[in-house]
């Protein structure tokens, strides 16, 4: 049985989820990002999806039904691969890069994206990048120009201020903060 699930962003996810089925006694035939396979069982196969389904609630993971959705839950595990790996490539943008993965228009990716999160995905994007802008400022070993150009940011001030339209404070202001308030990628929207 293949499910397509929502909001599997880390490895650890795939870690604990599998944990959890097991202990359950539910076979994890193999487990990726967005993608859950269970060997067939024997029994009462809704008894079965519903332990499943009780795991993915309890881990604020849910089932994808349409392909629409599923669709949307690939481009953004693609943009998180994508901020995972620093610099980002500024010689092609963003609607080039997701057209050719996706083999579709920039529009009707765009469409559907904002339908089913609710923003854009410019603005998503924007909010993946700004959220790897704090983690690289609570690594402390980059300076705000080197992330800058690792996150493909014109300049140190195109990042200032998008950095502080996004969060409401500076990034000299978040550096020296006592508490550094980070959301899960999964909570990005």
């Amino acid at each position: 049985m293949k499910l397509n699930i929502k909001n599997m962003v880390c490895s650890r996810c795939l870690k604990v989820l599998r944990q959890e089925l097991e202990q359950l006694g539910i076979k994890v035939s193999s487990i990726e990002l967005g993608v859950l396979v269970i060997d067939e069982m024997a029994g009462n196969h809704t008894e079965i999806l519903a332990k499943i389904e009780s795991v993915l609630h309890t881990n604020k993971f849910e089932i994808i039904h349409s392909p629409e959705e599923v669709l949307v839950e690939k481009i953004k595990h693609f943009l998180l691969c994508k901020i995972e790996e620093p610099p980002l490539d500024s010689t092609v943008n963003l609607s080039q890069i997701l057209s050719t993965e996706f083999n579709h228009e920039y529009k009707s990716l765009s469409k559907l994206f904002s339908h089913f999160e609710n923003t854009t995905l410019e603005k998503y994007f924007i909010k993946l990048k700004i959220e790897k802008v704090k983690q690289l400022i609570q690594l402390r070993q980059y300076t705000f120009s080197e992330i800058g150009h690792l996150l493909d940011y014109s300049s140190v001030n195109h990042l200032s201020r998008q950095f502080k339209e996004i969060t409401g404070e500076s990034m000299t202001e978040y550096k020296n903060a006592e508490l550094a308030n980070r959301r899960p990628y999964d909570e990005i929207s």
